[in-house]
């Protein structure tokens, strides 16, 4: 199982929201790629980056900093970068991949423009990955500020016939509230996708990392782990090594 430790961006800090909402936001370094390279230093291969600017559809200095900021951790050695936030167009998807993205996610778009969605998933292969975030089974779109009325399960169906065969699932509840996961909610998603998933929301222990991966591969691809990291619940070797041991 992959763990990906989680750098969301807003105008190049690093910051942890609570449910996704922007006014309960901590700052916890003002040097993302410093915070990248010790995550590769300590073991991670993947990291997570979301563009919480281009989400919120905040203004082109701190949009301008946050692609100063993916493109520099791209460049980290030994280290694959997905990222996702606002990513609305096949332009924009191209300009990441181009910036040495490994792996780019659509959310909103998925539900706003599906047509837009199938072609990113015929044109970009396994370099995009579908984003879904759901509260009480319903998902949220526009950084999960709105409901977008379409049962979660609906949607994936949806997206496995476009050809997505990527997806993070994202618990909307748990997110950043370090109050443990659903696992079953993520055996769920993958049991309609017929793929893997991202577990995404709510860890808040390293017994969180090695449930979901004894889950198995045919359940959950990977683990994103956040704020337990930054707030020292969860070290990144210990998540590593509940990983492997599974």
């Amino acid at each position: 199982m992959i763990v990906f430790p989680a750098i969301d961006l807003v105008a190049g800090d690093v910051v942890r929201l609570a449910r996704g909402r922007r006014s309960e936001m901590d700052v916890y370094s003002h040097d993302p790629v410093a915070v990248a390279r010790d995550f590769a230093a300590r073991g991670a291969e993947w990291v997570h980056v979301v563009d919480l600017s281009a989400t919120f559809g905040e203004d082109e200095e701190a949009r301008a900093a946050n692609d100063a900021a993916i493109r520099a951790i791209c460049g980290v050695e030994g280290l694959s970068v997905d990222v996702g936030g606002g990513v609305r167009s096949l332009a924009r998807l191209e300009e990441l991949v181009a910036m040495g993205c490994s792996r780019v996610s659509m959310g909103t778009a998925l539900v706003r423009d599906p047509a837009l969605a199938e072609r990113a998933a015929a044109e970009f292969g396994d370099h995009v990955v579908a984003d879904v975030a759901a509260l009480d089974g319903e998902v949220r779109v526009d950084g999960w500020r709105e409901g977008a009325g379409v049962p979660a399960a609906e949607l994936v169906g949806e997206l496995v016939r476009m050809g997505f065969r990527h997806l993070v699932f994202t618990d909307v509840a748990r997110d950043g509230m370090r109050t443990g996961i659903d696992l079953d909610a993520y055996r769920r998603v993958a049991r309609v996708a017929g793929f893997p998933v991202v577990a995404s929301g709510g860890i808040a222990s390293v017994d969180d990392v090695a449930l979901l991966a004894s889950a198995g591969p045919d359940v959950v691809e990977g683990a994103i782990v956040g704020r337990a990291l930054y707030e020292g619940s969860v070290t990144l070797e210990a998540a590593l090594a509940a990983a492997r041991a599974a």
